[in-house]
């Protein structure tokens, strides 16, 4: 799959998560399998691009391309803006935001409630292309179904957006209105799908490799693009990667592996938010690991008293080092050491 000059390497995409998909997190993904993965959104507000949030998500360094940053805002023209802003430090593919479902951002008519106005979307689109394309930066953009059940717009957005020169829109399968409840929805991407001749990705409920071959072969989209399903499990991707490919499965993770990835993304993490930042935003990470473990919600618990990273690292390492003794104690232990045995087989038992 293309998107302008840039050839990925499999079908399988990082979808942009705010508070989430920060530079660690997205260099984890891709060392793990990711083709692709989009940054968190970046305002258009040309006074809040100098604060200390926006220079984070805007912060690139040894990212491995293709770099694409995503903004969000409602004004064409400040929007236009954004995109040379970002392009000049570094971004090589701009996504645009209609998908997000926040109310902060929603209410502002940012992120999905764009999808109510048509024709402000489209001249957002417009004037973000007339931005890009004299530098070469392809434009993409990420949207919903349609802001309510009773009025899904994609097809008719998504054949202008074409019109206007995005060149890939990743369409997540719910409504503005369904936030991320109820079940997502393959039959709009599907129609989407085959009115356009640019590449179309498939978001929403995508959770494992079974899932991601059967939204494929339902919708006939060009990729899938993961979200939460990724948070605490981020080899999702080259399992998913590796089943469309072959049509088996990838062996389960090895827990010294979990281990090690865990400790490095942490250390990654620090070294972008720093000391007092690091260790608090690194708890949801931590918490994702560890949640279905023997002892994780304990663990969770104490993490939050952890306020310096040495300690926090200390306190992780010696976490999963002890999962050998909390087997013991569970129905049908392992014969293995706990650094040998299969992170799945863990969880699985505590579900016993």
């Amino acid at each position: 799959m293309n998107i302008g000059s840039y050839v990925l390497a499999n079908r399988v995409l990082v979808a942009p998560m705010a508070g989430v998909t920060d530079r660690p997190f997205r260099a984890l993904c891709k060392k793990l399998g990711a083709a692709y993965a989009v940054s968190e959104m970046v305002t258009s507000r040309r006074d809040l691009w100098d604060t200390l949030k926006t220079s984070r998500r805007a912060n690139h360094d040894g990212e491995v391309e293709p770099i694409a940053v995503q903004i969000a805002g409602t004004d064409a023209a400040m929007m236009a803006e954004a995109a040379a802003y970002n392009v000049a430090r570094g971004a090589q593919i701009i996504d645009i935001n209609m998908g997000c479902p926040a109310k902060k951002v929603c209410n502002k008519w940012a992120g999905s409630a764009l999808m109510q106005d048509e024709p402000l979307a489209l001249a957002i689109v417009q004037a973000v292309v007339a931005a890009c394309a004299p530098q070469g930066v392809p434009v993409t953009l990420k949207m919903r179904t349609g802001w309510s059940a009773d009025n899904k717009n994609a097809l008719t957005l998504a054949r202008a957006f074409e019109d206007a020169g995005v060149q890939m829109i990743a369409v997540h399968g719910r409504t503005r209105e369904q936030g991320y409840k109820g079940l997502a929805e393959y039959d709009t991407i599907a129609a989407v799908k085959a009115a356009l001749h640019i590449p179309v990705v498939a978001n929403g409920d995508i959770d494992s490799p079974e899932k991601a071959r059967d939204v494929l072969a339902y919708t006939c989209a060009d990729a899938v693009m993961v979200g939460r399903a990724a948070q605490g499990r981020p080899w999702i991707f080259r399992e998913i990667s590796h089943f469309l490919e072959t049509g088996t499965h990838l062996a389960p993770p090895l827990v010294a592996e979990v281990k090690r990835l865990l400790l490095e993304h942490l250390i990654d993490h620090y070294s972008l938010y720093g000391e007092f930042s690091g260790v608090r935003t690194a708890r949801k990470h931590i918490g994702w690991y560890v949640k279905s473990l023997p002892g994780g919600e304990d663990f969770r618990a104490h993490m939050n008293l952890i306020d310096s990273c040495e300690a926090q690292l200390a306190a992780v390492a010696h976490f999963f080092d002890g999962l050998e003794d909390r087997m013991e104690r569970m129905p049908a232990a392992a014969l293995a050491p706990a650094g040998q045995v299969p992170y799945t087989q863990i969880q699985e038992r505590v579900a016993l």
